[in-house]
């Protein structure tokens, strides 16, 4: 008799998310198995307990969710849940902390829509941010050139040494600093996309800047409290022509991310051999986009 699907949701805040056990639910998951408060020192015991108790050829209805809102602290205990297995037992394993790669993935995606993203230069602003990180990631995997800004370019560097050692060309990255106006005009001329990924309630881009932008294409604003990040952009944009340009706003990206989020916990179920991170949600997402209609 075939095992039923369970999910082991790790996530380290006091108390785990209900938002991601309710997508893991419809998603597939037939038991949800939740711990809270998780520290990197209590992972090893946990997959422990998922990886011994089924035979190697049931353990793919055996899976691990990493979430919850420290991010960094999430990609700890994800890294400590990969490096604890070893074949044949090993069961797969998803983060989506905060619902950062979901989002990062589901921008970039509804960005190629519109242009190739191979040789395209692209604006993250506050890119030091969870989203921010994983956005300008993905575009410098995908062959962009990424001005990475934030307030400080201490943090814009920072950030860029981070994701150099995760194995992303330095080449492609540059670091600038918001409070600087001449590399931020040069930036804003330059691309061809920009992603608003800042707190909430903090608008990055004005509407003067943004006419600033000769050749603009894309512009996605993933904040969804007002002010919103980019002037001029609705909630609800969702491949919207303005300006010259296609807009999107949180919620017009946010049914993707959706999308996204349930096909990446349903893929766990597939093999006992899947890590599923930002890079990832791109295979899976553009999966989602091949069955779907084009935009008007």
């Amino acid at each position: 008799m075939s095992k039923r699907r369970i999910l082991v949701q790790l996530d380290t805040d006091p108390q785990a998310s209900v938002f991601d056990a309710v997508v893991a639910i419809d998603a597939g998951a037939e038991r949800l198995l939740q711990y809270a408060n998780i520290k990197p020192e209590q992972v090893r015991d946990l997959v422990h307990g998922a990886m011994y108790t089924r035979g190697p050829a049931d353990l793919k209805n055996t899976a691990i969710f990493v979430g919850g809102s420290n991010v960094a602290h999430g990609e700890q205990v994800f890294r400590n849940a990969v490096d604890t297995m070893f074949e044949p037992f090993k069961v797969s394993v998803m983060i989506d902390c905060n619902g950062s790669n979901s989002t990062a993935a589901a921008a970039v995606i509804s960005a190629s829509r519109h242009l190739e993203l191979e040789g395209s230069t692209a604006l993250v602003l506050a890119a030091t941010g969870p989203v921010g990180q994983r956005v300008a990631k993905i575009l410098a995997n995908e062959k962009c050139t990424v001005y990475l800004s934030s307030r400080s370019l201490e943090r814009s560097e920072e950030c860029v040494a981070q994701l150099v050692a995760q194995g992303v060309p330095q080449n492609r990255l540059i670091a600038i600093s918001s409070a600087d106006q001449t590399w931020t005009d040069k930036a804003i001329r330059e691309s061809h996309m920009v992603f608003a990924c800042g707190a909430a309630g903090v608008r990055l881009m004005t509407a003067e800047q943004l006419e600033q932008a000769g050749q603009l294409k894309v512009a996605i604003d993933l904040n969804a409290v007002p002010p919103l990040g980019i002037d001029g952009i609705g909630l609800t944009d969702k491949g919207s022509s303005r300006g010259g340009r296609i807009e999107y706003g949180a919620l017009g990206v946010g049914g993707l991310k959706m999308k996204i989020h349930k096909a990446s916990v349903a893929s766990l179920f597939e093999s006992n051999a899947k890590t599923i991170d930002c890079q990832e949600m791109m295979s899976i997402g553009r999966d989602i986009l091949a069955l779907e209609k084009p935009l008007s």
